[in-house]
């Protein structure tokens, strides 16, 4: 069936608009990228846009050529895959008891109101540390892991994606003498893909980004996470971690590629993972999983 003129119009201008607005999305991307390869005085002097000047990747050897470096990365690889794991099936367990009627869990309500509850208030950074300290895990990995282990926004975005699922499923399961962990796992979990993958990008951001915890956390440098060692570095230039074979290489850096450099690398992780979970943002998962 040929187009009309109309429509044809309508679907060039609507390609155009997006490869414009995709390409305002990547130029950011692109700009950090250029400076983090370009010397310093090129950075410093503005004269980056889209391609580097006078490459060097001396911001990079500066970020990954010494073993401290690597250290705090694989600190950030262990925090990234045990906080993830662990907040997911809290997640679940959490969201999936609360998602049930009144007269199926009468005390939905009052633990709903309770994990609110922690969304708006809180006890303050001096008894948030006090009580990490007194159960004896300040200056271990648990330390970055079990104190935001349980995110109350993933678990309401869970809870409603169960809420939604059709009531027959759960009912089928029950009659078929399947239990609620049965349920749970076999049923529920597999048809949340869409909302898991969502709630799981959002906490390996969540543990990718951070810095602040481990600077109050963690009493050795060795044990500090990526964010945290790169703004020791790079952000406070704490003279504690340079060596005299790094004052040649810091003379070819400045504030802007330093800078450029650390956002870089702090996104390139999420740019990668982002693409592989991209594919369970679907919709109509459950559709004709219940037949009439």
């Amino acid at each position: 069936m040929k187009k009309s003129l109309g429509r044809r119009l309508f679907l060039g201008c609507n390609f155009v608009f997006l490869a414009v607005l995709s390409l305002m999305c990547l130029m950011p991307i692109i700009h950090i990228l250029s400076i983090s390869f370009s010397s310093g005085s090129a950075a410093s002097a503005g004269k980056v846009l889209l391609w580097p000047v006078e490459f060097t990747p001396a911001a990079y050897q500066n970020v990954f050529g010494k073993p401290e470096y690597l250290r705090a990365f694989w600190v950030t690889i262990q925090r990234v895959v045990l906080g993830t794991a662990i907040s997911m099936f809290l997640t679940i367990l959490t969201a999936y008891p609360l998602s049930k009627e009144k007269h199926q869990f009468g005390m939905r309500t009052f633990y709903a109101w309770v994990f609110v509850f922690t969304i708006l208030f809180n006890g303050g950074l001096i008894p948030w540390y006090m009580t990490i300290k007194a159960v004896g895990l300040i200056d271990s990995i648990w330390a970055l892991v079990l104190p935001g282990a349980v995110q109350v926004f993933n678990i309401i975005l869970l809870l409603n994606f169960y809420r939604n699922l059709p009531k027959e499923l759960e009912e089928s399961s029950r009659i078929d003498g399947a239990g609620h962990f049965t349920t749970l796992w076999k049923i529920y979990a597999p048809l949340s893909l869409p909302a898991l993958a969502t709630t799981g990008l959002f906490t390996i951001v969540w543990h990718w980004n951070s810095w602040f915890d481990g600077m109050i956390l963690m009493n050795h440098p060795d044990h500090y996470p990526l964010q945290t060692f790169l703004q020791s570095i790079i952000i406070k230039m704490d003279l504690r971690f340079l060596k005299s074979q790094d004052i040649e290489l810091m003379q070819k850096l400045s504030d802007r590629t330093s800078k450029a450099a650390q956002i870089f690398v702090a996104a390139f992780p999420i740019l990668i993972i982002y693409p592989i979970l991209q594919r369970f943002f679907i919709k109509g998962i459950v559709m004709g999983s219940v037949k009439e």
